[in-house]
């Protein structure tokens, strides 16, 4: 790939590309739209603002927009979190603003060398920002995580998170720290979350997830000991649910963590012939 198949002048724009709008790390919707045309916007970009590629067809480009000023007036739009479009868009829309923002947010952190201070440049052949100064090259970066559902025969332990006040349950997660194998996370994660000890950590999938640029690795674990003593910093509640009579949980449209609780359900009525 070429530098301008990256980074993006407003004299490289098309007519038939689209656009995703952040200010402020917020996106503007309108109408559950994400997707902007460039006639509704070239009056109110400038030189000033961030055109980063998401990707591109033969016939059209979807390009990500860092703007300087508040246009959502203009535009008749709103400014909304990403966390909303979980809510009302389509997946394959969700994950798109969630690599724009991802790549806007990576864009604005790296524009200086963190070890000299130099400003840096674009690569003329990766998605890459240069030091050229200390020959330093920055890449987006990612933070591996992994989440995990504990099952104790056909019931499975959920979680309620002690930061946010709500009656959503969901999977036990954690950070990969450096050194560990997601498997040895899981174990790590659970006995300091929960205080329980488990066995038989099985991968199911994964996901990538930008809240703020995570991915997310997801398991299924068994229960091999000990009773549950919820860590108060993380968790406010856990306990084991029956499939048949589970709180509010994610959504396995959306998230891993529902397609994990989804997954084991499926598997016990598999195994009760159901």
């Amino acid at each position: 790939m070429s530098q301008k198949e990256h980074f993006l002048s407003l004299q490289q724009l098309s007519e038939s590309d689209s656009f995703i709008l952040f200010y402020s790390s917020q996106i503007l919707v309108r109408d559950e739209n994400i997707l902007w045309s460039l006639d509704q916007i070239k009056d109110h970009l400038n030189e000033s603002a961030d055109l980063i590629l998401l990707q591109r067809d033969p016939e059209t480009s979807v390009i990500a927009v860092s703007l300087q000023q508040d246009i959502s007036a203009i535009l008749e739009a709103e400014l909304n979190s990403l966390r909303s479009l979980l809510f009302y868009t389509d997946q394959e829309k969700f994950l798109l603003a969630g690599r724009a923002s991802q790549l806007i947010e990576w864009y604005k952190s790296h524009r200086f060398c963190g070890t000299c201070g130099t400003r840096t440049v674009h690569h003329g052949n990766e998605r890459t920002l240069v030091c050229d100064n200390c020959s330093l090259h920055f890449f987006p970066r990612i933070s591996p995580c992994a989440i995990m559902l504990v099952t104790k025969g056909d019931k499975m332990l959920l979680a309620r998170s002690s930061r946010f006040k709500s009656d959503f349950y969901s999977c036990l997660a954690g950070f990969i720290e450096i050194g560990e194998t997601p498997e040895e996370t899981v174990h790590r994660e659970v006995k300091e979350e929960v205080g329980l000890q488990i066995k038989n950590v099985r991968y199911i999938s994964s996901q990538s997830w930008p809240f703020p640029s995570q991915l997310m690795l997801g398991f299924l674990a068994e229960y091999e000991s000990g009773e549950i003593v919820p860590e108060p910093s993380e968790i406010a509640d856990a306990n084991w649910f029956d499939i048949d009579s589970l709180p509010t949980v994610p959504s396995a449209k959306i998230s891993v963590a529902g397609k994990l609780i989804r997954t084991f359900i499926e598997e016990v009525k598999k195994g009760q012939g159901g």
